[in-house]
């Protein structure tokens, strides 16, 4: 061999060691794994969201919110771009099963975003936690899913990593309750859910909070979805005697309440109240001057500059105004989700990017006064992140939609509501 080769690859060698020594590869400590991101290689975030059928606005609404949460910071986590992938949830077990099923097959998905529906949530909040992701909700609002609005008891399917920038529903059934007893002066109301625990949730607050206040509950019955005839339904309510009924549904389930009760004696004066199920274009459009009159309880529409800009930067992206009450809150979850990972991200000289998965849930709990559209986000101990404040919506001009809708607040209530 020639000597001076073997010198200059001897130096070679050295130098390798020397560098090696002062950037010592990446190790992962991390308690349940990390995810190891080659150069170039993008950041996949899995978005849930129901994005076919009835219910579409629903999760479109909020896919859109995290696109634009994604063009704020450039479309990059550390320079990977950050790829979404859109699976659908269907808005019930069987479909927020299934796709959190696939999401956890790939190895590469950092964390969720999503799911559109509680229902959905609960299945795929269990698959997440155990494949040991992160989950941050922009609507699932079951009180099933977290606590208590003041911490007392851990919701009974909460699972670690799971999050949420919606309200809980013991605030928005108590606040609805509150607005029917206080404000409108009713006594007697029936209530209607689907067996949803997004729905059957919120019907169990608010007839427990209704009862409370000093109303009487006089009726509480149960469709399925997919029913279309309420008659059978809305008639035993009327025969109940009641002044109010509360119907918490999605689409197209509700708009069947809205067009069928108008034939059904008895019901003529009695005054209906949807919820944030309801708050959709397609909804509004379809009931039209026939849901005139009706109330629905929702989430608080976001204001000021920040809200203005994102309002700016939908109408340029996608040539409309939102079409839910959710893309605000969807927006925050993403961006919350998209901070965290750059907060715990570790960045190799070459371009390989690491991040700890129980890191990164650390993370997120840590999250405090996170400004976002929705206002100073803080998550707690179960992952509720929102500030609890609902208000209550009046429908009196179906022609401007549900941007007019949202902006006909008649009632706000901060947790407790009471």
């Amino acid at each position: 061999m020639n000597r001076k080769f073997f010198l200059f690859g001897g130096l070679i060698v050295a130098a390798l060691a020397l560098g090696a020594c002062g950037a010592p590869a990446f190790e992962c400590d991390d308690a349940i794994g990390c995810v190891d991101i080659e150069p170039g290689a993008p950041v996949k975030i899995a978005v849930l969201q129901v994005i076919a059928g009835e219910l579409t606005s629903l999760g479109l609404d909020q896919v859109r919110g995290v696109e634009i949460a994604v063009d704020e910071i450039g479309g990059e986590i550390q320079g990977h771009p950050i790829e979404l992938v859109v699976e659908d949830e269907g808005c019930s077990a069987e479909g927020g099963t299934t796709a959190a099923q696939k999401v956890v097959a790939d190895p590469q998905v950092i964390g969720i975003v999503g799911t559109s529906c509680s229902g959905a949530g609960v299945p795929a909040s269990q698959i997440m936690s155990e494949a040991g992701l992160v989950m941050i909700s922009g609507s699932n609002t079951s009180p099933r899913l977290t606590s208590s609005p003041l911490g007392v008891t851990k919701g009974e399917a909460w699972q670690a990593g799971y999050f949420r920038t919606a309200h809980n529903d013991e605030v928005q059934g108590a606040g609805a309750a509150n607005f029917v007893f206080n404000e409108l002066g009713l006594t007697k109301a029936a209530s209607i859910h689907d067996g949803d625990p997004y729905t059957e949730g919120l019907v169990t607050v608010f007839n427990r909070e209704f009862e409370a206040f000093g109303g009487e509950i006089v009726a509480t019955t149960a469709i399925n979805k997919g029913d279309t005839d309420m008659r059978p339904v809305l008639t035993s309510i009327s025969a109940a005697g009641t002044e109010l009924i509360f119907f918490p549904l999605f689409q197209p389930e509700g708009d069947f309440i809205v067009f069928q009760s108008a034939e059904i004696a008895g019901l003529e004066d009695v005054v209906l109240m949807g919820a944030d199920g309801l708050l959709a274009d397609t909804y509004v459009e379809s009931v039209g001057e026939e849901g005139i009159g009706t109330y629905y309880s929702g989430p608080e529409t976001p204001t000021g500059s920040i809200y203005d800009d994102f309002l700016a930067a939908h109408q340029e992206k996608y040539g409309e105004a939102p079409i839910q009450s959710f893309h605000a809150h969807s927006h925050d979850a993403g961006a919350i989700l998209f901070a965290a990972i750059d907060k715990v991200a570790v960045l190799d000289d070459d371009g390989t990017l690491h991040i700890g998965r129980q890191a990164l849930r650390d993370a997120m709990y840590a999250t405090s006064n996170f400004q976002g559209i929705t206002g100073s986000l803080t998550c707690d101990e179960f992952g509720d992140c929102a500030g609890q404040l609902i208000q209550v919506f009046l429908l009196d001009d179906p022609a401007a939609g549900i941007s007019g809708l949202r902006n006909n607040a008649v009632f706000s209530c901060a947790a407790p509501c009471k």
